[in-house]
Order: structure tokens, then C-alpha cells, then sequence
């Protein structure tokens, strides 16, 4: 038997796979993505001989002991605590254990800057301003210069949409105003109501399955939080290939999983949102071969062990 293990945190974790003596913390709202992906896993683990030993990122070394390739899975408060996690993995490959994807990978994947070296590569990517410090003035600026009446200030550090504003001409923030952290500033495109992110999911380089999100009435974010809805999508090859190129240029070897996240720009043309090779969710629900494609390709990382 291959132990595998994946990682979780405090808030993904089910109060029963905590270890003895810790300090439970109030489930995440979105944390059933956590029990779908493990339910959606284990069965089809199994029957390649693979043991699936759900672990919080932060537990101690030890919890590691006899674990041959880890999975990054639901460690969704990484974002919080960046220089420790990256520690914890190349810990764990200093140990001789596989971390997918390795540490490099997420150091590079961390920081949403990798967008524009994908754009440097030829990826086409959805037109972006970096700030290291956004201000009411800086919001204005990107306004301007996208000529749009609404852009999306996001953390160049951040996940799941967290502490994402959106900031429109006729309702300014105050003069005060400042984001807080380093940013990236784009115009909203409005697809993301009417035709929703397209989401590939892709295994071993392979594409599993695709999908469409879409936000809830008058928001615009697409997580499961926010009362966004997913829905199985079929593909066209043109936005395949999209896609794939996205893969094709990543300066990596291919990555166990990768979930390439796109938006249609005014021009008809899909744009990379987002290149997620840390922890993403990689909707079961929507892909009913993911744990068979998963634990085909997790086989072949571990058969020279």
C-alpha cells in the first residue's frame, strides 16, 4: 500500500480528523468542497492501492512519517501564512516525500506576478496594472488607463476572492481609501455575468473536465461562498487549445493537476484569470473520472519507489 497523503487546514479539516488535543476552528463555509474532493478520491485511490491519510499542513513533522507523495488539497489558509508553508514542503521534500505540486512550483504560483510571465510567453492574459500600494488616486489611474468605468483590485498574494474590491468611477472610495496590500488592478469585463469563467481542469497536462461558473445575482465573484453556481461545460476545440497553451507555457515540468481559470475579453478571445497549481478545487462533482485520473497519474510519480 502507497500512503498518500493530502493536505488540509484547520477550517477544512472535519472536527473528527483533528489530532487529540488540538484546537478545533469553525469550519470554512466552503469546506464541503473538502469532503467532496476526499469522497470523490478515496474510492478510486483504493483501487490502484493507494491510502488516502487526510493531514493538516501545520501538524507536526512526525504526522508525515510513512506518507510517500503529498497533495497541497484544501490547505486554503496558505495565503495567511506563505513563508510557512513553502517551509513545511520543502521540509517534507528534504524528507524524500513528493509534494504535488512541489515547492518551487507554488513559491513561483504564490504570487499572482507569474501572470505576467505567462504574458511574456505569449499567453493572452487580461490587461493588468501592479501596485505594490493602491490609493483612491492609483484606482483612478487604472480606470483611466483601461477606460472603464469599473476595475477589480486583487492581493498579488490571495485565493478564493479574499479581500478582492471592486471599484467603480460613480462610487468612489473615500480619500483615505488604501487596499492594503500589494495588488493587481483590471477592468471588469462583463462576461463574467453573461457567459461566466470557464474553468479547465486539467491532470497530468491532460484535460479532465471543464466547467462554468457563474456569480449570484448582482455580485460578480464565482466562489461557492459568494452563492456562485457551477455547471459542466463542453469544450469547443478553439477553447481547448486556449487552454492548453496556458499549460504549454508554464516554465515547469507538467504539474500533477493545474486548474487554468479564463474569461472571454470584449474581442471574443479567452484570457487567463488565473493559472492555480497550489490547492485548487478541482470540482468532482463536475468530473466523474478525476480521482481515476488522479490516482492513474499519482501511480506513475510513486512506481520507482
Amino acid at each position: 500500500m502507497t500512503n498518500i497523503g493530502f493536505l488540509a487546514c484547520k477550517t477544512t479539516l472535519p472536527d473528527t480528523d483533528h489530532a487529540p488535543g488540538g484546537q478545533d476552528a469553525e469550519r470554512r463555509g466552503d469546506a464541503f468542497e473538502h469532503d467532496l474532493m476526499i469522497a470523490a478520491l478515496e474510492p478510486a485511490f483504493a483501487m490502484h492501492n493507494l491510502q488516502l491519510k487526510v493531514v493538516d499542513w501545520e501538524a507536526p513533522i512526525e504526522a508525515f512519517v510513512g506518507i510517500d507523495l503529498v497533495m497541497l488539497g484544501t490547505a486554503w489558509d496558505y495565503q495567511d501564512k506563505p513563508k510557512a508553508f513553502l517551509a513545511k514542503l520543502e521540509e517534507l521534500e528534504a524528507r524524500g516525500i513528493i509534494v504535488c505540486n512541489p515547492s518551487s512550483l507554488v513559491r513561483w504560483n504564490a504570487t499572482k506576478t507569474y501572470l505576467r510571465e505567462l504574458s511574456e510567453a505569449g499567453a493572452n492574459t487580461i490587461p493588468t496594472l501592479w501596485r505594490e500600494v493602491v490609493t483612491k488616486k492609483g484606482a483612478l489611474e487604472a480606470l483611466d488607463a483601461f477606460d472603464t468605468d469599473r476595475v477589480v483590485v486583487k492581493r498579488q498574494i490571495g485565493a478564493g476572492a479574499l479581500g478582492q474590491e471592486l471599484v467603480a468611477r460613480g462610487s468612489l472610495p473615500g480619500d483615505d481609501w488604501e487596499f492594503g496590500h500589494p495588488a493587481m488592478l483590471q477592468p471588469f469585463l462583463p462576461a463574467i455575468a453573461s457567459e461566466g469563467e470557464l474553468s479547465f481542469i486539467f491532470i497530468d497536462g491532460e484535460l479532465s473536465h471543464a466547467l462554468r461558473k457563474r456569480p449570484a445575482k448582482g455580485d460578480y465573484r464565482i466562489q461557492s461562498l459568494y452563492g456562485g453556481q457551477e455547471n459542466v461545460h463542453s469544450p469547443s476545440q478553439d477553447e481547448v487549445e486556449a487552454a492548453t497553451a496556458i499549460i504549454a507555457a508554464l516554465p515547469f515540468d507538467t504539474p500533477l493537476y493545474a486548474r487554468i481559470d479564463m474569461l472571454r475579453m470584449e474581442d471574443g478571445q479567452l484570457a487567463v484569470m488565473e493559472a492555480e497549481m497550489i490547492e485548487p478545487y478541482l470540482y468532482p462533482e463536475q468530473g466523474s473520472e478525476l480521482g481515476e485520473r488522479l490516482a492513474q497519474a499519482i501511480v506513475k510519480r510513486v512506481s520507482h519507489l
